[in-house]
């Protein structure tokens, strides 16, 4: 039996969670689309996941941060957000520390999400399906944790 869609382009890219000294999560929409999704992109010939996201970092946002000292958070599989029938692949990381941003290259606008507050409806499928829920469960365990040390 066969499907009568077409099949999905892919698209592999990697991606950051960069956060700012209040603990909010850096979302960056680029020129001509409607999604804000993580600073990141497509790896250069040649280049690891870890490399192209420092990289795209980089270039997106004006963040240095060293390949070896990003935190590999996971990989999925979501549904591009500003590409129609493509899915990507994405390996995403989380920078150490806090940091600025300031829109650059193909980036339109940076926007830094309050990750405890009502989430926009212009996200990105990978924020929304996969990031934003591992994110809440990550936080849960540290603030549980957190409560612990401190009434020790």
């Amino acid at each position: 039996m066969t499907s009568n869609s077409p099949p999905k382009d892919l698209i592999v890219v990697s991606a950051v969670c960069v956060y700012d000294d209040a603990g909010r999560l850096l979302t960056v929409r680029k020129r001509g689309t409607d999604k804000f999704m993580h600073p990141g992109g497509k790896p250069e010939p040649g280049e690891t996941a870890a490399e192209a996201a420092s990289r795209e970092l980089a270039e997106e946002v004006g963040i240095d941060v060293d390949p070896a000292e990003l935190e590999p958070l996971g990989s999925w599989l979501a549904a591009a957000a500003n590409e129609a029938a493509t899915d990507i692949e994405a390996t995403v990381f989380t920078a150490p520390g806090t940091w600025e941003a300031h829109p650059s290259a193909e980036i339109a606008e940076i926007r830094w999400l309050d990750l405890a507050a009502e989430l926009p409806d212009d996200l990105a499928p990978l924020l929304t399906d996969h990031v934003l829920p591992l994110l809440a469960q990550k936080q849960g365990i540290r603030a549980a944790g957190n409560s612990a040390s401190e009434s020790a």
